[in-house]
Parts: C-alpha cells; sequence; structure tokens
C-alpha cells in the first residue's frame, strides 16, 4: 500500500474567512503536524463557484495506514472539537482517504 493521504474538505463562511485561513496556517496545521502522525500538508483552495463561503481541501499525507489510525485515536477528536468550538455554525466539514499509487 501507498502512502495515505487524509484529506478534508471544509467549506467556510465569508464572515470569518480570513479569520479561519490565518488560523489554519498558524495554528491548526502545525498542531495536526506536531502529533508526528503526519510527513507532509498542503492546504488547496478548490476553484469552483460556491453559492456561499469558500471550499478548501486540506491535505495530510502519512506513511502508513497505521500512522492515520494512531492520528485518529490519539489525536483526531481533540483537534476538531477546538476547530468546531472556533467556528461554529460557520462551517461544513467532510473526510476522505486517498492512496498514493
Amino acid at each position: 500500500m501507498g502512502k495515505i493521504i487524509y484529506n478534508v474538505t471544509v467549506n467556510i463562511d465569508d464572515s470569518v474567512h480570513d479569520d479561519w485561513l490565518e488560523w489554519m496556517k498558524t495554528e491548526h496545521i502545525p498542531e495536526v503536524m506536531s502529533t508526528g502522525c503526519f510527513i507532509e500538508n498542503k492546504i488547496c483552495k478548490i476553484l469552483v463557484n460556491e453559492e456561499a463561503g469558500t471550499s478548501y481541501s486540506i491535505q495530510y499525507t502519512c506513511v502508513s495506514m497505521d500512522d492515520l489510525q494512531e492520528y485518529q485515536k490519539q489525536h483526531a477528536t481533540r483537534l476538531q472539537k477546538k476547530h468546531s468550538e472556533k467556528y461554529k455554525d460557520r462551517f461544513t466539514a467532510f473526510r476522505t482517504l486517498l492512496e498514493i499509487v
């Protein structure tokens, strides 16, 4: 099995967009990376005209499914809760797993 990308797609409300993007770059993504479960990350703006808000794909790459499971067991709930509390009712999100082939 190849490396795994843990992809989080977020649509963020325009009213908090700038604050959210800065927070993601300076706090949230560095905190996710500090878990040691991922080897790299990217944040990509999705180029589509949304009815509301702006969508992003945040991609975290890990070496193995074991690393991802470690993240999900030990860190995901806490970090997702921080995001949800800070931007309550201002975003929608879904997660997908991708394998690099």
